[in-house]
């Protein structure tokens, strides 16, 4: 199923998971995707990893193959592009369309130090018209940054490009993770302004350790309100505190979200079925 059609019967709850490592045994992953599955989200999305050279090379077709034929739930595929010259896109969309795979999620991606782009695919827009014009089959997801993506020179210049991304054929769009939402209705609002209407589900990240939190905000940015910096400070040293902190803070984003009338909601699971199950309970009445 094309997981853009699902928007306009309810509102989206979806996770995303990564696939296991090169070196570790692809069953690992398993036991999450089933409890995982047992939640029934809308889907659930796998990323690529960190290697940013298409769905094909990291085991990401063959999780997104499992979550759909084994554990019967939607997926969708990370299809990261800087890296892809357009055989090697080409070769990933035949790889996605064999598996039964209808959703893509096309991103720029991250680069890697010391490895030389393709310069074929510079922007996610570009893959996203790529795709479009050769696999018009797909539904095509894209990413948005309620703070702006950190390459960008100013907001304005974002939301362009944002904007170009969905003229090319993004039919949905999958936000970055933010702790202040506040930002996010802002952002929303720019999109609104900018003629951008497809539907924007909200990516909340439940951080349950010190470390990650830190980890996050130097990669993407985000901006830590005051009350979870003084939550931070309080439990950060105490391991099952901070879990339970950091759920209790995703719950309350996602609550306070959902009254707002938001399209739907991603949840960065980080490959925890205890945390999905946690909020899944505490906003399933919610949806």
């Amino acid at each position: 199923m094309r997981t853009n059609e699902l928007f306009a019967k309810k509102t989206v709850f979806s996770f995303e998971v990564f696939p296991p490592k090169p070196d570790t045994p692809i069953e690992t992953i398993y036991a999450a995707l089933d409890e995982l599955s047992q939640l029934h989200p809308d889907f659930i999305s796998v990323t690529c990893g960190a290697s940013g050279s298409g769905s094909g090379g990291n085991r990401t077709v063959e999780v997104a193959s499992a979550i759909k034929h084994t554990y019967g739930c939607e997926t969708a595929a990370h299809m990261p592009c800087i890296y892809l010259t357009e055989d090697d896109a080409l070769r990933t969309l035949d790889e996605l369309k064999k598996a039964g795979i209808e959703n893509i999620l096309a991103l720029r991606g991250d680069e890697t130090p010391g490895r030389e782009r393709a310069h074929v695919f510079e922007h996610a827009s570009d893959l996203v018209a790529f795709i479009k014009r050769n696999a018009p089959e797909f539904n095509v997801i894209g990413a948005c940054y309620p703070e702006g993506h950190t390459e960008a020179q100013t907001m304005a210049a974002d939301i362009r490009n944002l904007k170009t991304k969905v003229d090319a054929g993004a039919s949905e769009l999958i936000s970055q993770l933010f702790f202040d939402n506040a930002t996010f209705y802002r952002f929303l609002e720019r999109c609104e302004i900018a003629g951008i209407s497809v539907p924007i589900e909200a990516g909340i990240m439940p951080v349950t350790n010190k470390k990650q939190i830190e980890r996050m905000v130097s990669l993407c940015g985000a901006t830590l309100p005051v009350k979870f910096q003084r939550a931070i400070a309080k439990y950060g040293d105490n391991a099952e505190a901070m879990r339970d902190i950091g759920i209790a803070y995703a719950i309350d984003q996602i609550a306070d979200l959902l009254a707002n009338g938001v399209d739907g909601i991603h949840v960065y699971t980080m490959n925890n079925p205890y945390i999905a199950k946690k909020i899944t309970e505490a906003v399933k009445n919610l949806l």
